[in-house]
């Protein structure tokens, strides 16, 4: 019993000495934290998505503060955000275009043929390494969810169809599902863009080898670009481009279109 008691007690005197190096060693290297990067950081909303290019707030914060980013980087605090910063720093304010993800993809379990049986790791960029993806259509959505997990503001699932489905209310424009996904299908639009999105990324001239892959993709016939009014909508690398400063959603690409790829943002 002895032995039990002077073991604790030894063990308590041990930590408590522990106790005040630490606390001493914390205050003599310390560093003394700039009020004005403080004063910023406390300004952020603390989401630590990476939109603003750096890593997280707190790099944020530092690199506004030492002259190198701007007041504006902050997709997720937006315009009110960057007010908060401009003050701070002495500066005119600046208007943050709040932005949103959409996919350039319609190719559904129903419409995209799957190459065979996948028994590897379920992760869009685990398929993507592997096995070059699992569908016939090269450029297509995996639907593994790798951008729905990476998602820190719950705007993103995959639907029953699988593909990703995309809350336009919840969505900041932080850009981490873009930067995670191997297709590069997701793409970053202003929320108020008018005007007709492509939605797909098949890049196969061959229209014949397009229908085998994927029933709903661009078979590159080229009726948007013959019948734009505005003559705002051309072929690039196999797949529709819009000219959205002259787009004016009228709808005749979505009209003309056999396989519907395109889908009007927003009536004009």
């Amino acid at each position: 019993m002895t032995v039990v008691l002077t073991t604790a007690v030894f063990a308590a005197l041990l930590a408590l000495l522990l106790g005040i190096a630490l606390g001493f060693f914390r205050e003599f290297f310390a560093v003394a934290v700039d009020p004005l990067v403080a004063n910023i950081r406390e300004a952020l909303p603390g989401a630590n998505c990476g939109s603003c290019g750096y890593p997280g707030c707190d790099g944020y914060a530092q690199a506004v503060a030492g002259g190198g980013a701007g007041t504006g980087n902050c997709t997720v605090g937006g315009s009110a955000v960057a007010a908060k910063i401009a003050a701070l720093m002495g500066t005119d304010a600046v208007t943050v275009t709040p932005v949103v993800s959409v996919l350039a993809c319609q190719g559904s379990k129903e419409h995209a043929l799957p190459k065979g049986e996948y028994t590897g790791l379920k992760s869009c960029r685990g398929a993507k390494i592997s096995a070059g993806g699992t569908k016939l259509c090269a450029w297509g959505c995996l639907g593994y969810g790798d951008c729905a997990a990476v998602c820190k503001f719950d705007a993103l699932r995959i639907g029953p169809d699988g593909l990703p489905v995309i809350d336009r209310d919840k969505c900041t424009g932080c850009k981490a599902c873009i930067a995670e996904c191997p297709q590069g299908i997701l793409k970053e639009v202003p929320k108020d863009r008018t005007g007709a999105l492509p939605r797909c990324s098949n890049r196969n001239p061959v229209r014949a080898q397009v229908r085998k892959t994927c029933t709903a993709g661009c078979i590159k016939c080229e009726l948007c670009v013959k019948n734009c009014p505005q003559k705002c909508v051309t072929m690039e690398n196999g797949i529709p481009v819009v000219d959205y400063s002259q787009c004016t959603s009228c709808g005749t690409c979505a009209e003309k279109c056999p396989t519907k790829v395109f889908k009007l943002l927003k009536t004009a």
